[in-house]
């Protein structure tokens, strides 16, 4: 495989680079570098890599890239270029979240109508459902998102579907259900609610806690993502779930015991944007995609708070 990812200076796109080259393959790893976090949080993600043989790394924006030179002898393609973050795609910023979910995948899909690939891999989100209703979630419901970042997420899906219809592109989307884990973005719940713990501070609780989530350790997450890259059927949408649902109240009981401190909690107003519940029915991937998540929420945790202690006890500061 010569695989080229989007985004690979990120939480996901890091860990996927370095799975694939793992297994064999040479890549090519993309990133511009947005302001959404840290600069230095995402430099370091990218540092092992970039000492690897079988490693290149470009930096450059999707609009701004070469891609005739960097889609010359790829066979993959990985897109997790992304602007995340619900809370921020409302208002003046949904400019930023347009250019980089919708018309950078636009981009670089009319890119690979010239390449010889074999698949696309797209990197949706769970937050295309919204209040889909019924639970668990399955890919054929109704999608009605309830913020800007899922509304651009899911559009950049529909132009991965329009690609494959109109020109064959073997595009295979992803919808991710709340990836957690080592390098995690610090504005997301398990960095906070860990770091919080770390320096003995109170963290924000938005809601009332029982609103639950079906959370999804970035290994599992990595793992579907590589098998859709092998067995993907072109044009499919495929759910990426940990396996349980389970409520913020009982992630913060999980926190207390993995780490053996009790967070400090600040209750505040729920947030506009936010699912109530999510829970992935992902029989799709299981059958297609031989997924199956082998990390517990519980495993899971520890492996985020052993890597952000260590984070800590090398700059002596929190990380994010």
């Amino acid at each position: 495989m010569n695989a080229l990812v989007t985004g690979a200076a990120g939480f996901i796109g890091s860990h996927l680079a370095e799975r694939l080259l793992a297994e064999g393959a040479t890549v090519v790893g993309l990133d511009c570098f947005t302001d959404h976090y840290a600069r230095e949080l995402k430099e370091a993600n990218v540092a092992a890599l970039r000492a690897r043989r079988g490693f290149r790394f470009v930096e450059t924006a999707v609009q701004a890239a070469d891609w005739p030179a960097l889609l010359a002898g790829t066979t993959h393609v990985f897109h997790l270029a992304a602007r995340a973050g619900v809370h921020g795609s409302w208002g003046r910023d949904f400019g930023a979240y347009t250019a980089c979910n919708v018309e950078a995948t636009q981009v670089l899909l009319e890119a690979c109508r010239s390449a010889a690939l074999e698949r696309i891999v797209y990197a949706s989100s769970s937050s295309v459902y919204g209040a889909a209703g019924e639970l668990p979630l399955r890919e054929d419901a109704r999608l009605q998102p309830v913020s800007p970042y899922g509304v651009t997420k899911l559009a950049a899906e529909h132009l991965c579907h329009l690609y494959w219809a109109g020109y064959g592109l073997p595009a295979v989307s992803l919808r991710y259900f709340t990836v957690y884990g080592p390098r995690q973005r610090p504005d997301m719940a398990f960095h906070r609610f860990l770091m919080a713990v770390l320096a003995g501070t109170p963290v924000a609780l938005y809601g009332d806690g029982g609103q639950t989530r079906d959370f999804t350790h970035v290994d599992d997450a990595v793992a579907a993502t590589v098998s859709a890259g092998l067995r993907g059927e072109p044009g499919s949408v495929y759910n990426i779930g940990g396996g349980a649902r389970v409520s913020l109240n009982d992630v913060l009981a999980l926190v207390a015991r993995c780490t053996g401190r009790e967070p400090v909690v600040r209750r505040e107003a729920a947030r506009k944007g936010d699912m109530r519940d999510t829970w992935a029915d992902t029989s799709r991937a299981r059958r297609e995609l031989r997924f199956a998540p082998s990390v517990t929420l519980e495993q899971g945790i520890e492996t985020e708070y052993e890597w952000l202690s260590g984070a800590m006890g090398r700059d002596g500061s929190a990380a994010g």
